[in-house]
C-alpha cells in the first residue's frame, strides 16, 4: 500500500469558468491557471504522483508549455492514471477536502465524484468529496481564492 497526498490552491479571477473535479459550477469568478485550474483535479493529481512516485504535476505538465493551455485537467488525470498502472499501482481510494467560502458546493458534490470516478477507473463510492470553509479567516476566508488536500491510497 502507497499513500500520497496532494495540495494545490489558485485565486479566482473574473472572465473564466469555475471548473472542480471536472464539473462546470456556476459561479461569478473562476479560478486563475494555465490549463483550466481545476484545482481538484491538480490536488489528485500531485497525490497520485506522491504515491506513486512520478514527481509532481508541474514537472510532469509545466506551466507556460502551450500544450497544456486551458486543457482540462480530467485529461491530465486520465494521463497520470496511465503512469500509476504503467508502475503496476491501482487506486484503491482518493479522499478531497475543498476549502473554499464560496460558492456552495454540497449540491455539486455527488457530480464531481462520479466525473472523478472515471477517469480513475474506480466505482464513485472510492471517491470522496467534501467541503469546507475557512471560517473567514485568510485569502480562502475573504474569498480570494480556494484550496483542496486531497490523498491516495495506491496498491
Amino acid at each position: 500500500m502507497r499513500i500520497g497526498c496532494g495540495y494545490d490552491s489558485h485565486r479566482f479571477v473574473e472572465g473564466r469558468p469555475l471548473v472542480l473535479g471536472g464539473v462546470d459550477i456556476p459561479h461569478s469568478r473562476g479560478l486563475d491557471g494555465w490549463s483550466d485550474a481545476d484545482a481538484v483535479t491538480h490536488a489528485i493529481i500531485d497525490a497520485l504522483c506522491g504515491a506513486s512516485g512520478i514527481g509532481d504535476i508541474g514537472a510532469l505538465f509545466p506551466p507556460g508549455d502551450e500544450r497544456y493551455r486551458g486543457v482540462s485537467s480530467v485529461q491530465l488525470l486520465s494521463s497520470v492514471v496511465g503512469m500509476v498502472r504503467e508502475r503496476g499501482l491501482g487506486i484503491v481510494n482518493v479522499d478531497v477536502t475543498v476549502v473554499a467560502e464560496e460558492p456552495f458546493l454540497s449540491p455539486h458534490v455527488l457530480e464531481m465524484r462520479r466525473s472523478l470516478a472515471l477517469p480513475l477507473g474506480v466505482d464513485t463510492e472510492r471517491v470522496s468529496v467534501k467541503a469546507k470553509t475557512n471560517e473567514h479567516m485568510g485569502f480562502i476566508g475573504r474569498g480570494e481564492g480556494i484550496a483542496v488536500f486531497a490523498v491516495a491510497l495506491l496498491e
